[in-house]
Order: C-alpha cells, then sequence, then structure tokens
C-alpha cells in the first residue's frame, strides 16, 4: 500500500498539546478533583436555560447580522455606558464573536502584520502567543513574577520601538488573580499616545473583581479607548462556558476593519443565545451580583484550606487564586501538579507553561468558581500535604 500522505509544514510547534488538555486528562484518569481548568461546575440561571428554548422554539435559527442582533448590541451598549461612563454606539462599535477566543484571534489577525512586535504581559493566557505566530507576528513578552505580579511601566516603555504594533492586557488577569489599577491605565496611555500601537484589552472577568475594587476598562479612560478594543466573555459573565459566545467593543475605524476580517471567519454566530442573552442582560441584577457571590466562594476556599500547606496570593479578581506550594515540594511546578493530581487526587495548574522563560517559582493555580462541596473535598484531599 502506497503512502499517500502530503507533507505538511506546521504553523505551530508540532503536536503541541496545551496544559488545559493535559491536565484535565490526568485529572479524569486518575479521579481527581478538578480545580485546574476554569469552568463552573454549577449550572447558569434556570431563567437563562428557558429564554434559549424559548427562542429556539420562537424559530430564532436563521442568520444573525454580522455584527450582533441588534437587540443585543443596544443592551450591551446600555450596560457598558451605566458601567464605564463611555458612549458605545451599539450599530458600529460592537460586535458578537465565537467567544472571547476568536475574538481576540480576530484581532490579533486584524492588525498584527509579519514582522511587527507585540508585547504581552506573562505569565499570559495560553492563546496570545500563537495567535500572534500565526499573523506573522513577534512575541515580546514582558516577565512578571511572584508574588506580586506588577508591571515596571518604564520597562514597558523602553519595550517600545517602531516595530511595536499591539499591546495586549487582561485584566482582572489569568493566571495571577490580579487587577490593573488606574495608576497602570494612565501608564499605559501615556505609553501608547501618539504611537501607532493599538491596546488589545483581555476583559472576559470584567465582573469577576473583589473587595470593593472597580474594573479598569480602557472604556474608563478616553483617550486610550481611541486607540483600542476590548473583548468580553458571556460564557465567564453568565456561568456557560460551552456557549462560546463573547464580543468585541472599540472605536469605530477599529472594528471595521475587525468586521472585514470577521465575516470571513465565522460571519456571525448563534441567534437563538443571542436573542436570550439580549433579554437576560437587559436587567443588571443579573450581572451585579457576581462580585459579590465570587467573593463569597473565594473567601470559602481560603477558610478551607487555612490548614492546607499552601500560600495563597490574594485573588483581586477572576476565579483563580495562585499558591505558593515551596513549604512541601521541590519539584518544579508542572511535577508538582501532577504529583497532584495522581498522588493527592487534586488537579491544579502549572504556572510555567503561561511564560516564554519560566521563573523558577514555585506556583500554581486553582480555579474556585465550584460548589462549596467540591471545595470542601478538595480541602480534605490537600491535607494529605502535611504529611
Amino acid at each position: 500500500m502506497t503512502n499517500n500522505h502530503v507533507h505538511i509544514k506546521s504553523k505551530l510547534t508540532a503536536g503541541e498539546t496545551n496544559i488545559f488538555t493535559i491536565m484535565s486528562k490526568l485529572a479524569t484518569e486518575h479521579k481527581a478533583i478538578n480545580l485546574g481548568q476554569g469552568f463552573p461546575d454549577f449550572e447558569c440561571d434556570e431563567k437563562l436555560k428557558e429564554l434559549v428554548s424559548k427562542y429556539v422554539s420562537e424559530g430564532k435559527n436563521q442568520y444573525c447580522p454580522l455584527s450582533g442582533l441588534p437587540k443585543l448590541n443596544q443592551t450591551l451598549s446600555k450596560k457598558m455606558e451605566g458601567m464605564y461612563g463611555m458612549p458605545i454606539n451599539p450599530d458600529n462599535q460592537i460586535c458578537v464573536t465565537a467567544g472571547a477566543t476568536q475574538a481576540l484571534y480576530t484581532a490579533i489577525v486584524a492588525f498584527v502584520n509579519q514582522g511587527d512586535e507585540v508585547i504581552i504581559f506573562e505569565p499570559a493566557y495560553d492563546c496570545y502567543t500563537p495567535q500572534i505566530q500565526l499573523a506573522g507576528g513577534i512575541v515580546k513578552p514582558y516577565p512578571m513574577t511572584y508574588p506580586d505580579y506588577k508591571i515596571d511601566w518604564n520597562k514597558v516603555k523602553d519595550m517600545v520601538n517602531d516595530k511595536t504594533r499591539m499591546i495586549i492586557i487582561n485584566t482582572p488577569h489569568n493566571p495571577s488573580g490580579t487587577i490593573l489599577s488606574e495608576q497602570d491605565m494612565n501608564a499605559l496611555e501615556n505609553i501608547v499616545s501618539s504611537r501607532n500601537i493599538i491596546v488589545l484589552s483581555d476583559e472576559v472577568y470584567e465582573h469577576l473583581i473583589y473587595d470593593q475594587e472597580e474594573h479598569q476598562s480602557i472604556m474608563r479612560f478616553p483617550a486610550l479607548f481611541q486607540q483600542s478594543m476590548a473583548v468580553f466573555s458571556f460564557g465567564k459573565t453568565l456561568h456557560a462556558t460551552g456557549w462560546k459566545m463573547g464580543y468585541i467593543v472599540g472605536p469605530e475605524y477599529l472594528i471595521s476593519e475587525f468586521k472585514t476580517i470577521h465575516q470571513w471567519n465565522v460571519f456571525c454566530t448563534n441567534s437563538f443565545v443571542q436573542f436570550a442573552i439580549a433579554d437576560y442582560l437587559d436587567k443588571p441584577k443579573n450581572y451585579e451580583y457576581l462580585p459579590s457571590f465570587f467573593q463569597k466562594k473565594r473567601d470559602r476556599m481560603n477558610q478551607l484550606f487555612e490548614d492546607v500547606p499552601l500560600t495563597p496570593k490574594l485573588a483581586k479578581g477572576t476565579y483563580f487564586q495562585a499558591y505558593n506550594y515551596d513549604q512541601v515540594s521541590d519539584l518544579d511546578d508542572l511535577a508538582f501538579a501532577k504529583h497532584l493530581t495522581s498522588e493527592i487526587g487534586v488537579a491544579a495548574i502549572p504556572m510555567s507553561p503561561f511564560y516564554t522563560t519560566p521563573p523558577k517559582d514555585k506556583v500554581i493555580r486553582l480555579c474556585f468558581a465550584k460548589q462549596e462541596s467540591t471545595i470542601e473535598a478538595a480541602a480534605e484531599r490537600l491535607m494529605k500535604l502535611k504529611g
């Protein structure tokens, strides 16, 4: 039998598997409690599910406009102006996407060309680097390190040159659970002002912010917003990550260019879910409860983990918390995460895969978007670390 395989030259590292797939597979094999991958183990609101069913039954099953359902975009416009004080035109400043990842990818492909440099802040969510590489761009990582994960903006300024095309920020930040301050955003604005640089702001955890802090969206900074786009996730807001629904917001000239790529990518996203979300988010109570809801989960995890020999970096946002484990092991973070999963029965995510050049920090990430019973069971198993 002849081998008729064609030769393939991979645009990315051939066969590379992301850390979430690796750890979730290991968790399944060892029947571990999965505090690694970031998804809730509880259901979304029954009212939201009823709305989805209602619109399927009513025949809202055909294509939506490329930018999104007008009713949904109007709801989002009202929501964002109410939260951030920025008027957003629902007709030309919003595009509904097939999840935040597709929004990020489309924005990067739309604006990053061969040889352009893109500054990212590591530990960085793992889709940024391959997306930049697929666009022909060059990743320029700025390393943030445990325990503060702070940014020295003077060092960032030194990284900027004529090849810098984009800076990607993420606040609240996955995987560290930190947030950017007003001072951070002002410093960023000063760096990009009068330069041919686009800021891509990953704000998918906008509602998951704690201790009476305010989310510093780019929409709070009018001058910065004029050369920025912000990406959001309905999955994170609605406890429905599998729906893969998100949206992007920006000035008209950037969103117009974004849509030229979006139309040849997915064109539009599913219709009946857009109708349902438009109704659901029209009531602010359906998202205003989120900071309190997840802060209680964070605080409960910290209470239950008090006697566990892991040191938490208190999460100020997201539903992730970083933990230092140097009291209990000399293993590197990947080996320790695998040990935790296979021997202790709790799956975690190591921090090193989020870096180009990993530091020697002994840090893992755990997810607290779980039922209390799940967190209690994990705490019980983690007590084995005390020996």
